[in-house]
């Protein structure tokens, strides 16, 4: 799993596809889920609300037939006593004969069960029906006579077609006849209402698909447009990286050649010279004593001085590769003995300011900040034309700063901008330590601030020490 993982975040692109996709198809499913309960609710309320009104149109319709079944007997009825057999034998006939439609027909039971009516299916006629159900366990008779007694009432249960003698749906209508303790009703078959009930559902199934496949696929086009600009950033992205990366190496190669032609320069024009002065001396004295003049020892001294003069070239143009000072004191020492040694060189007036760390900086930053230093002052004897420097480093509770100060002419407002080798090189410093690096030129002079973060601060390791450490 770990494996997969590591496989899985490998580059930038992948992480921009995942970090981009993932959200959205969460999203979408979100969506989905709504859209899809929402679509689904709304829609078994319209088909509840079309059952309904479907229902209660086949409701009225057997209300009315059985009204007018009801107008056709009334006088029989009305004007019988409750056994009045010739009156109930007029009344079924008149029933019987009341058929309409391809399955209507009225049917009648008494109250015990027995049927009385019924001209779709006369084998039923005379026998006792009581304790009838339908297919699905739904009582059938005793229903029937139970809404009779109650005066009427409608009842929904299985029932044989009278024209095909399949099974249908029937909603069954019946009123009571409490003097002859009758049941009279009839009933039609709600197929066709339960089939556009079903042909809605699937309609609403097959939008609710359709809302699927529509969904699903604008989520195809967004992940393409995801993936498409992920692509595009990435090649883009690596593109930057490596130009950034070209332009880097070729800085540095810069800076190597730089530093390099410097040392060479400080060799040719220091060194060497008075390596040469140490030889001409030196075979000048060697010729002397061959002949025994007694001036040799001038040229030996001679030679001797030039000797120290190298060594202390050899000495400076170490220190300004890494000076053992700033590892040996800390920062406060080797930047006063830095600009100390800049303006015996150049002959600028220099003043160094500090004040003592409470805490001591880390090698990183102390390295960086005297590079600054360095490469500030650097600057100033270049370009500036100052008469007076003055450097400024402290320690604050956000941690340290470096203030390079000069009179200078100031930098060229175009130029501003870190964009010089050196300029860049400092900028690139402070920033590798999460610092900043501030630049503010005009026509009086320059100041070049640096500051590090606290987090490049270490604590002390005892009192002695931080008495002694400035930086």
């Amino acid at each position: 799993m770990r494996r997969f993982t590591d496989r899985l975040w490998r580059n930038y692109g992948q992480k921009l596809f995942l970090t981009a996709t993932l959200p959205l198809l969460l999203a979408v499913v979100v969506i989905s889920v709504l859209v899809t309960l929402q679509s689904r609710h709304l829609a078994e309320r319209e088909i509840a609300t079309l059952e309904r009104q479907l229902i209660e149109a086949k409701r009225a319709e057997l209300k009315n037939y059985l009204s007018l079944a009801r107008t056709a007997f009334v006088n029989n009825y009305g004007r019988a006593a409750p056994d009045d057999a010739e009156a109930m034998l007029a009344v079924t006939r008149i029933l019987s004969s009341m058929i309409y439609g391809t399955d209507g027909y009225f049917f009648v039971y008494d109250y015990d069960g027995n049927n009385l009516v019924s001209p779709r299916y006369t084998s039923q006629i005379g026998r006792n029906w009581m304790g009838l159900t339908d297919a699905n366990g739904i009582d059938i008779t005793n229903t029937l006579i139970a809404q009779a007694r109650s005066g009427s009432g409608y009842h929904t249960y299985d029932w044989p077609r009278p024209s095909t003698g399949e099974p249908g749906r029937m909603v069954a209508y019946v009123i009571g006849l409490q003097d002859w303790r009758w049941v009279v009703g009839t009933g039609v078959f709600i197929d066709d209402v339960l089939a556009t009930v079903a042909a809605s559902r699937a309609e609403v199934e097959a939008r609710v698909q359709r809302t699927f496949l529509y969904i699903g696929g604008l989520t195809l086009i967004a992940l393409l447009v995801v993936f498409t600009s992920g692509l595009f950033i990435t090649i883009r992205e690596r593109r930057l990286a490596d130009a950034k990366l070209k332009a880097l190496t070729q800085r540095v190669f810069d800076a190597q050649e730089e530093e390099r032609g410097r040392v060479a320069r400080e060799l040719h024009d220091g060194i060497s010279q008075i390596l040469v002065g140490i030889r001409y001396a030196l075979d000048m004295a060697r010729r002397r004593l061959e002949i025994g003049d007694a001036r040799a020892a001038e040229d030996l001294n001679k030679g001797i001085t030039h000797l120290a003069g190298a060594i202390q070239e050899v000495r400076r143009i170490s220190r300004d590769l890494r000076p053992g000072t700033l590892d040996d004191l800390g920062l406060g020492p080797a930047l006063n003995a830095l600009i100390e040694e800049f303006g015996r060189r150049t002959g600028i007036a220099t003043e160094f300011q500090t004040a003592v760390f409470r805490n001591r900086l880390d090698d990183e930053a102390k390295t960086a900040l005297y590079r600054v230093a360095q490469e500030a002052l650097t600057n100033v004897e270049r370009h500036s034309g100052a008469r007076r420097v003055t450097l400024d480093a402290r320690g604050h509770n956000r941690g340290a700063t470096l203030r390079i100060t000069d009179d200078g002419i100031g930098i060229d407002p175009a130029q501003s901008a870190p964009t010089g080798l050196g300029l860049r090189n400092m900028q690139e410093r402070i920033e590798q330590l999460d610092g900043t690096l501030r630049i503010l030129s005009s026509r009086s002079g320059t100041v070049i601030e640096a500051t590090v973060p606290l987090s490049h601060m270490l604590g002390p390791q005892n009192k002695e020490e931080t008495t002694k450490a400035s930086a």
